[in-house]
């Protein structure tokens, strides 16, 4: 198990490489830059300003001066916020992020795996019907869609919560539902499928005709096998709830890096669209990680060299 780890983690140094270099690749390739406003500044100004930010070299010698500072651990200036580093803004807006993502996460789980157990133990029944509806149409909907359906009703006709911000407790239902439904429902379906699955195999069949309690069947054997695939898809889903989070963000007005990470590509900020996107690859690739991890948990056949 330790040597798989250990392995994975060398493999990030390479994801990271490529990654960066994709990302720096397809910022310069881009038509505009950090300094093209409304009012752009003077040529002179211009020419000091690339003089500063080490943006008046060639790209190969831009890249391998942000790479070096990066893995000191400074991920450069903000060509918008002068007063801030790209590390300061990450550290300010990361954790609202998280706490955006993981809370979304737990809507996702809490409502996702038991309504597809229900649902798959309940076959062909109301339950059933009205877990595929809603695994359905909440799958279906875009979350920026969604975002505005529940801002109008929730909040400019019930009044019940505001339309943005975050930090208090009514303002955490919007963006957080909008975030967490959309993959509840995807679980749900893939919940109920691996658990209609399971309960067709031999073994389950023999447990039932043996008069086990329908709870012990599903708590002992049914779930530690079904689980398998919902936990493939967790990873995939943890991550889309932190990368999905740039919509919502801008949507709610939410002080995360993911609404940071919009504002700097519309402002060509280099090094805030650098660092952003080498955190998120960093956090996509540890999630991945861990639920690869997990799986020896869930199942002990599976064994890692």
């Amino acid at each position: 198990m330790t040597r798989y780890i250990v392995g994975r983690v060398l493999w990030l140094i390479p994801v990271l490489l490529f990654v960066s270099l994709i990302t720096f690749t397809l910022m310069h390739l881009t038509p505009g830059g950090p300094w093209d406003k409304d009012k752009p500044p003077s040529a002179q100004a211009i020419a000091n300003l690339n003089v500063k930010y080490n943006l008046d070299k060639p790209a190969w010698q831009q890249y391998v001066f942000y790479m070096g500072n990066a893995v000191r651990g400074d991920l450069g200036p903000s060509y918008t916020y002068q007063d801030r580093s790209v590390t300061q803004i990450i550290l300010e807006g990361l954790p609202t992020t998280a706490s955006l993502g993981a809370l979304a996460a737990l809507v996702a789980i809490l409502i996702g795996v038991p309504l597809g157990v229900l649902a798959a133990s309940r076959q062909n029944s109301i339950i059933d019907y009205t877990a595929l509806a809603f695994g359905t149409v909440f799958a279906s909907v875009p979350s920026f869609v969604l975002g505005f359906v529940l801002i109008i009703v929730f909040a400019l006709s019930l009044h019940l919560v505001p339309t943005s911000g975050w930090g208090k407790p009514n303002q955490y239902l919007l963006p957080v539902l909008t975030l967490g439904l959309n993959q509840a429902a995807l679980l749900t379906r893939i919940t109920r499928a691996s658990v209609l699955d399971v309960n067709r195999q031999d073994y389950i069949r023999t447990a039932r005709a043996k008069g086990l309690h329908e709870f012990l069947l599903i708590r002992r054997h049914l779930l530690k096998n079904a689980l398998i695939p919902v936990v493939t898809v967790i990873g995939p889903i943890l991550a889309f709830l932190i990368v999905g989070s740039l919509i919502v963000e801008t949507i709610f007005s939410v002080p995360g890096i993911g609404r940071l990470l919009v504002q700097g590509i519309s402002q060509r900020d280099y090094s805030l669209i650098m660092g952003t996107t080498l955190i998120y690859a960093v956090v996509i690739a540890m999630l991945n990680l861990i639920v690869d991890v997990l799986y020896g948990f869930i199942d002990p056949r599976i064994t890692y060299r």
